[in-house]
């Protein structure tokens, strides 16, 4: 009987980590949902700013399906996209360049647009003074999945 009532103790405890753990995990989803939202959201204002208000979203979305356009923009559109990180504040500190930017900037090259992009970009979001942009300090996008040309 008092071996039941440690059972019943002990369970409640492992119920109360873990619900603790679950409510941690859907605070991190939670912030990481905010803090893409405010990347996609500072990428479509500067978009909107450079005249594609009414392609913004179009040229935002990618999905399984999306291709780059041209194999030689691949190296461009990385170069790109570690200057915004590097010399810019449109990425969080910590943020890992995501894929889907890849694919934007590949489009904004291709509409000869992506210079102009930088430019906004750096104008609106600069960099804050001592404050790392890539967390561990890589100078090379090597997560993106697609080989240098």
């Amino acid at each position: 009987s008092s071996n039941s009532f440690f059972l019943l103790g002990y369970a409640l405890k492992i119920s109360e980590e873990e619900n603790h753990e679950w409510q941690k995990l859907n605070y991190d989803i939670y912030t990481l949902r905010q803090i893409r939202r405010e990347v996609r959201s500072r990428w479509k204002r500067i978009l909107e700013d450079l005249g594609f208000q009414r392609e913004a979203d179009s040229l935002l979305a990618v999905t399984k399906l999306s291709t780059i356009s041209d194999s030689k923009n691949t190296r461009k559109a990385r170069e790109i996209l570690l200057r915004l990180a590097e010399e810019t504040s449109i990425f969080p500190t910590s943020w890992e360049l995501s894929e889907r930017y890849l694919f934007v900037m590949d489009r904004l090259i291709a509409l000869d647009a992506a210079e102009e992009f930088f430019k906004i970009a750096s104008r609106t979001y600069p960099k804050k003074a001592g404050v790392p942009c890539l967390a561990d300090g890589r100078k090379e996008l090597h997560y993106f999945p697609f080989p240098s040309p």
